[in-house]
C-alpha cells in the first residue's frame, strides 16, 4: 500500500526534527511555518514548499499541525486560507499541538461538517525524543483513523497509545504536564539540598537515577541544571501555557491541583525576570533566589 502524503505545519524545536524523522521512514512531505528558517531547514532536508496552510493540505492525505497555543490551531486550521479550505473529505488532520480539549472538539466538529478527519495527539519526551524518534504520542480521536494513522505516529514515536474520543488525547497531556511539572519540581529541591550540604549534586543524581527516584527528568534535564544549561528542550513560557490549559480545565471541574499551582507560581518567578524562553530546569534559578544560594561551579561546555 502507498504512504499517504503528508502535510506537516508548525516547523519549531519539535516539527523539524519529526518531519526528519517522517522523511527518514520515506513519506513525502509538504510544509508550512510562519517563519522562514524553520522551512529552509526541513526543505534542504527533502520537503517541498507549501504557499499556506490550504495549500499543504490540498496536497496531503494526511495533514500534521503542531503548533503554540489553541488560537493558533484555530487559525491554520480554520483561518483563512487554512487546512479546511484545502484538505479533501476523507483526508485526515493530526494535530500534535497542546491545546485545550474543549477547543479540539470543536475544531474536530467543524472538520467533522466537511468530511474531514481528526486526531489530537499531542506528545511528550522534548527536543530529544522528537530527534531520536521516540515521542510518546497520546491520541484521541476514531479508533479507525487512529489505526489508518499509526505507521504515521510510528515514524516519530515508540509510545503511542489511543486514549478515547477527540480530546482525550489533549486531556492526557494536561496529565502528563503536570507529573512533569512536579518531577522538575522535586529534582531542582533535591538538587538545591545536595549542593547546600556541600555535596556534588552530580553524584548524587548518579545515585538517585536508578532507585525508586529515577525519571525522564532527573535522568535527562537534572545533568543540565548541576551544568548550568539552560538551553531549551522545552520553554518556560510553553510550559506555563500548558499549566493554563490545566488550571482551567480543573478549575471548570471544581478540582483542586495545588501542586500544579506551586509550580506555576515557581515559573513565574523566573519569568518575571525575563527567563520565559530559557528551558524548563531554569526553575532552579527561582530556587536559588529564594535560598540566596547559587549552585556552582558550572561548565555549561
Amino acid at each position: 500500500m502507498d504512504k499517504p502524503r503528508v502535510g506537516f505545519i508548525g516547523l519549531g524545536i519539535m516539527g523539524r526534527p519529526m518531519c526528519a524523522n517522517l522523511l527518514k521512514a520515506g513519506y513525502s512531505l509538504t510544509v508550512w511555518n510562519r517563519s522562514r528558517p524553520g522551512i529552509d531547514e526541513v526543505v534542504s532536508l527533502g520537503a517541498a514548499t507549501g504557499e499556506s496552510p490550504a495549500d499543504v493540505a490540498a496536497k496531503s492525505d494526511v495533514i500534521i499541525t503542531i503548533v503554540t497555543d489553541s488560537p493558533d490551531v484555530q487559525q491554520v486550521v480554520l483561518g483563512p486560507n487554512g487546512v479546511l479550505e484545502g484538505a479533501r473529505p476523507g483526508s485526515v488532520v493530526i494535530d500534535m499541538s497542546t491545546i485545550s480539549p474543549s477547543v479540539t472538539r470543536e475544531v474536530a466538529a467543524a472538520l467533522e461538517q466537511r468530511g474531514v478527519e481528526m486526531l489530537d495527539a499531542p506528545v511528550s519526551g522534548g527536543d530529544v525524543g522528537a530527534k531520536a524518534g521516540t515521542l510518546s504520542i497520546m491520541v484521541g480521536g476514531k479508533p479507525e483513523i487512529f489505526e489508518r494513522c499509526l505507521p504515521v505516529f510510528q515514524a516519530m514515536g515508540k509510545n503511542i497509545i489511543h486514549i478515547g474520543p477527540n480530546g482525550a488525547g489533549q486531556t492526557t497531556k494536561l496529565c502528563n504536564q503536570i507529573a512533569v511539572a512536579l518531577n522538575m519540581l522535586a529534582g531542582c529541591e533535591a538538587i538545591m539540598l545536595a549542593a547546600r550540604s556541600g555535596i556534588d549534586p552530580k553524584k548524587m543524581l548518579d545515585a538517585i537515577s536508578a532507585g525508586a527516584a529515577g525519571s525522564w527528568m532527573i535522568s535527562n534535564l537534572a545533568p543540565r541544571i548541576v551544568k548550568g544549561d539552560f538551553a531549551p528542550g522545552f520553554m518556560i513560557r510553553l510550559a506555563q501555557k500548558d499549566l493554563r490549559l490545566v488550571l482551567e480545565s480543573a478549575g471548570e471541574l471544581q478540582l483542586p491541583l495545588p501542586g500544579t499551582a506551586l509550580m506555576n507560581q515557581v515559573w513565574r518567578a523566573v519569568e518575571a525576570e525575563g527567563g520565559g524562553d530559557l528551558g524548563t530546569q531554569a526553575a532552579i534559578k527561582a530556587l536559588e533566589k529564594w535560598a540566596n544560594f547559587t549552585l556552582a561551579p558550572r561548565d555549561p561546555e
